[in-house]
Parts: C-alpha cells; structure tokens; sequence
C-alpha cells in the first residue's frame, strides 16, 4: 500500500441488503470541482465500485448527489507508470483527459501520501503518461506533453489554415464564427472575441460541441486578449457544459492563440475559476501548465447514493479501513472475489441479477462478505470510515501548518 494507506476505504459491500460505504475525496482547481476515489490497491478498481454513466450522473448532481465537474480514480498503472487515472465527465462519459483533473489528483495523491514539494508523479492516461509536480508553493505544474495541430489527431474536419494548425469558419445559431482547433489528447475549438462577457455561452457552447466539423464532439473556449502575457477565456466543456475552468482548454487556447500571432509562447490565462499560467517551450514543443488545486473535504457516501449497477452481484472487494481493526476475513473475501469467474464477467452479465445461480463463481466469495458484514451495523460501518477521515483530515491540517507556520 501506499504511505498512511489508500485515500479511499471501501469498508463493504452486502448484496443481501445493498449497503456500500465508500469514502471519497472532493478537490478542485481554479473552481473545476472532481470527486476523488483511490483504487490503486484494488487491481479491479475499474469495475469495483459500480461506476457506470448513471452512478456517475447520480454523484456528480449537485442537487441530488454530492456535485461535481466530474469523478476521477486513481488506480493501479498497466504500462509502465506510478499510477493511472481514469477520469468521467459529471454526465458520465469518459474524455481523454483533463489538466485541471490531473492537477486535483496529483495533490491528492500528496495529501493522502504525505509527498513533499519537487514529488513528480508518472501519470498514465488515455492521452498518454502524463507527469505533475508539486510545488513548493503547493501549485501543480503539469507537463502536458505536445499539441496536436493535425486534423485527424484533434479530430477535426477543419483542414489547416495559413497560422499552421485547423482552422474555418463554422455556422451555428445564425452566428458564424472563425474558429481554430487544437488537441491535448481531447479536441478543443478556440474562438478569439472582442469580448468574453458579451458570449451567450450556454446556447452557443452546446451548439458547437456537437457541430458535425468535430467528429468525436469537442470542448469550446471563447478568448479575449488583453495583452500578449494576458488572456481571459470562458469555458464549454465537451459533457461537463460551462465550467469554471478548464486546463488542457487553456493550454489549447495558448497554442491557437499564439500560432494566430495574438500572443506570446508564455502568458497567463484568467477563467471564471481563478488563473492558469501556462507556457509553451519553443526548444520541447511540450506545453507547462502551473497553477491550482486544493483540498474542498473528506466525506463518506451513504447507502444507495451509488447503487450496485455495475458491481457483480454478490461479488465484493473489501479492504480494511485504516485504524479500524477490520480482521483479516476482509482481505481474504478480496483474494476469494479474484477467483477465478469461469470466463463469466459478473460485472456487465450479472447487472440485473446473477445470471448463474446454481454455479455463481463468486458463491464463496459472497458468503465470506456477507459472514463479515453479518456481525457490524451500518452505524459502525461508518463510524470505520469516519475515523479515518478524521486522520486523514487532521494530517493534511498539519501539513498544512508546517507548510505556513505564521498562516
């Protein structure tokens, strides 16, 4: 395990009463809010927790569930990395990535695992290995990697114009817009206005993020330039709609910008969320952004705010939450849930129901979680899980302090 042990404790899961008490995180950067799950102990975080687009949906409602940007997890690496990130937008899709996301998770990671300034993390994800680092002032400085200027690679039907990169004029609403498109691992439509406060965002963002001129949808930032250092944004995010902030966008933005001669290679990009700087090294090519993330609080989902849509039925994965003296049954029922499935995947063939009931290879597996849950209520089920909130909020608060003694 890692340090104090995982940021995220999923105390138990009974199928016989469908209770789950699942601890989580929330962060956010510049105002881009993400719930933070830790799954790098669980070799099948991908599917242990039930997250399908309906979960997700349920957590991310900020009337009904707890709110959030989007949902973030931080689970075991498969290629060679420290760590990989999986990360849903609030209505459940899954993008590419996400510089204000990744940002949240590195200084998670150092919260739950006590990491000093100058800590770099190898972060895999669906844009490829991606490489934070903390600094001293607690600001994230994420190596983004290259922009992608080919059409194919943003994905974009806007063939290359004479500044280098996408470029066109798009129709939407009755308005015509000269838009320039990038990628960061996700497409992004970038929009230089002579005003950013004048922009009917919410009718004209989602209009554009499915024009048929981005074929996998796209994220939409409408720029103003202040000067060449300073520019101010707004933000649609693609399934997210306006956010507070967005980090690759801003990179993206940069990049458009500067290839359409507005800026320079280094300037600071305000969001309605707080402020990005971001720079782009003319020797590399790879874009560096620095700024934001922060600490919102520690909590603990109460039953059927996640229900079991994805979770094998009856098939747990259970580890002992820190300082709770959970016995070893809970990493035995673990090890039991591992077994082998008989090349039946219960994850997606038993959403409904077990389909095997007379040979259900994860029978025993079961049992031995339900004879583990069968002797503690609910109550001190999260009595465990608060307890270790506690610690893990107090630790952060010292760190906190150390950090600035005359705070």
């Amino acid at each position: 395990m890692h340090g104090r042990g995982s940021g995220l404790h999923k105390i138990g899961v009974s199928t016989a009463h469908q209770i789950i008490v699942l601890q989580f995180s929330k962060y956010q950067g510049a105002g881009n809010d993400f719930l933070l799950l830790d799954g790098r102990g669980l070799e099948d975080g991908d599917t242990a927790y039930g997250l399908t687009p309906a979960a997700v949906q349920r957590l991310c409602d900020r009337r009904f569930g707890v709110g959030g940007d989007g949902l973030i997890l931080a689970l075991p690496p498969r290629e060679g990395g420290e760590v990989r990130m999986r990360i849903f937008n609030a209505d459940g899709t899954e993008p590419e990535m996400c510089g204000n996301g990744i940002r949240c998770l590195a200084r998670f990671l150092a919260d739950s695992d006590g990491d000093a300034p100058g800590r770099t993390w190898q972060i895999e994800t669906l844009a490829g290995r991606i490489v934070p680092e903390l600094q001293a002032d607690g600001r994230i400085r994420v190596d983004m990697g290259t922009p992608l200027l080919d059409p194919e690679a943003v994905p974009t039907t806007l063939p290359i114009g004479p500044a280098g990169l996408p470029q066109g004029q798009i129709e939407v609403e009755g308005e015509s817009f000269a838009v320039a498109a990038a990628g960061m691992g996700n497409p992004h439509a970038v929009i230089p206005v002579a005003e950013v406060a004048a922009v009917a965002l919410e009718r004209l963002g989602a209009a554009l993020e499915v024009h048929p001129a981005f074929p996998a949808r796209t994220n939409v930032h409408f720029v103003q330039v202040l000067h060449p250092e300073h520019l101010v944004m707004r933000v649609w995010e693609r399934g997210a709609g306006p956010t507070l902030a967005c980090g690759t966008g801003a990179c993206a933005t940069l990049v458009a910008c500067h290839r359409l001669g507005l800026c320079g290679r280094h300037a600071r990009l305000d969001l309605p969320g707080g402020s990005l700087e971001i720079a782009w090294c003319a020797e590399s090519d790879h874009l560096f952004m620095t700024g934001p993330a922060e600490a919102v609080f520690d909590g603990v989902l109460v039953p059927g705010l996640i229900a079991l849509d994805g979770v094998a039925s009856g098939a747990a994965t259970t580890t002992a939450a820190e300082g709770a003296g959970a016995d070893g049954a809970a990493a035995g029922a673990a090890d039991a849930a591992k077994g082998s499935g008989g090349g039946l995947d219960c994850a997606t063939a038993c959403v409904h129901g077990c389909v095997r009931p007379e040979a259900c290879p994860n029978a025993e597996a079961r049992a031995r979680v339900e004879a583990l849950l069968g002797g503690r209520s609910l109550d001190e089920l999260v009595a465990m899980a608060s307890n270790s909130l506690e610690s893990r909020t107090r630790e952060r608060f010292e760190r906190e302090l150390g950090r600035n003694p005359g705070g």
